[in-house]
């Protein structure tokens, strides 16, 4: 006789909670807005993610929720408070001579191929970001954290131009060791500013950043398992927090009009939706298998145990919002977005991950803070550590299972 499987013990997961922020520019401040109403739900509680990993523009926020994890909920207020104020001019150079500077220098060096100047390194110069970040990120505060036992690792993932693989560079209580895996690698050092910033260095943005020997670029460019760190470093169940909506990744086209060939800022904008988001659902979708494979046939995989998780994603499209923003961007950036071909509705999806502005970065924190409160059980249970009925919860991959595909 079989064994009705819905009816078998279901295998425990365990209590460890890690904290997944991917990239997404300033589409980050949405991320911001869950966090708000996580601290909310448990107002109270020492930070609730013992292990936090940031990629790109969500290093940032898990840098400074991890140096500061010993007075959690004053981190989310403080990183509210950046985000809410955010400027363009805080990220990077966007002033007219800037802009006009490094049109100048591009112009020259592939009129002259390199003769005249070389090749500039990045379009934008994001100094004033460093800037910022210098100021409100103590890196001594990061050991205060694990001595007190409010943190037990944080990881802060770059791109190895040298290697060609995803760099989770961590530091954490326990002594972890490296890891190596196909083009992924886990390196254990002391954390530096100069590792969020090759974190967040998105290709032709800006600059590359040389840690040691190599230069290192986005995290997102070959983070082919970007849950992988988490799970490395112990964590069982993971909240992953998104930036884009279930249904906003293509790219946007004009409304009555005739079909045209998608503009080089419209190809961007997708460009960058690709790199910050395609990765996770993916991953996701691996571990909800593997975990089948777990609650079915333990012996198959000797040494696996299940990995929850739960990921909140925007309920309305980002793309929309910053349609709502762009005469809020600096003149010369809405020019460039212009020339680009990323103008009016087809250039919202650029836009939006470019609109380091108070309006829009707002706009996101109220969303997520909104979105997260919606799913406040959920929540509740799952950082919580209580006993979890099922192991994926992430809503648009629901009936791929139900439905064996």
């Amino acid at each position: 006789m079989r064994t009705d499987p819905s009816s078998a013990p279901r295998a425990p997961v365990g209590c460890t909670v890690g904290l997944v922020l991917p990239g997404g520019g300033a589409r980050a401040a949405y991320q911001v807005g869950v966090l708000k109403a996580v601290a909310r739900l448990f107002p109270k509680a020492p930070n609730p993610f013992p292990v936090i990993v940031g990629t790109s523009a969500g290093a940032v926020a898990a840098a400074v929720l991890a140096t500061e994890a010993w007075h959690w909920q004053r981190a989310v207020r403080e990183l509210e408070h950046v985000w809410a104020g955010f400027h363009v001019e805080q990220v990077f150079h966007a002033d007219l001579w800037s802009m006009m500077r490094a049109g100048m220098h591009w112009a020259l060096s592939l009129i002259s191929g390199g003769a005249l100047l070389p090749p500039p390194r990045a379009l934008f110069d994001n100094t004033p970001l460093r800037t910022l970040l210098e100021k409100n990120i103590d890196w001594a505060q990061l050991q205060t954290s694990f001595s007190r036992g409010s943190l037990q690792a944080l990881a802060v993932c770059a791109t190895s131009y040298t290697s060609a693989s995803s760099v989770a560079f961590f530091e954490s209580q326990a002594q972890y060791g490296d890891w190596q895996r196909q083009q992924r690698i886990g390196r254990r050092t002391s954390l530096t500013l100069d590792h969020v910033m090759a974190s967040l260095a998105v290709p032709l943005l800006f600059p590359p950043v040389q840690i040691g020997e190599e230069f290192y670029g986005d995290g997102a460019q070959r983070q082919l398992w970007p849950l992988s760190p988490a799970i490395h470093l112990g964590a069982d169940r993971l909240l992953v927090i998104g930036v884009r909506a279930e249904q906003g990744a293509g790219v946007m086209p004009r409304p009555k009009a005739a079909v045209i060939a998608p503009t080089a800022g419209q190809l961007f904008g997708y460009m960058l939706d690709t790199l910050f988001t395609d990765q996770i659902y993916a991953n996701v979708e691996h571990i909800a298998r593997l975990n089948q494979v777990v609650e079915v046939a333990p012996a198959a995989l000797p040494g696996m145990h299940k990995i929850a998780t739960l990921m909140i994603a925007p309920s309305v499209d980002p793309r929309m919002i910053a349609l709502r923003h762009l005469q809020d961007l600096p003149g010369s950036l809405r020019t460039l977005l212009r020339v680009m071909g990323a103008r009016g509705m087809s250039g919202a999806q650029l836009a939006s991950f470019l609109m380091f502005e108070s309006a829009f970065t707002r706009e996101l924190i109220g969303l997520g803070y909104r979105d997260a409160m919606a799913r406040k059980d959920e929540l509740l249970a799952f950082i919580g550590g209580e006993e979890l009925e099922q192991t994926i919860m992430v809503p648009a991959l629901h009936g791929l299972f139900d439905q064996g595909h």
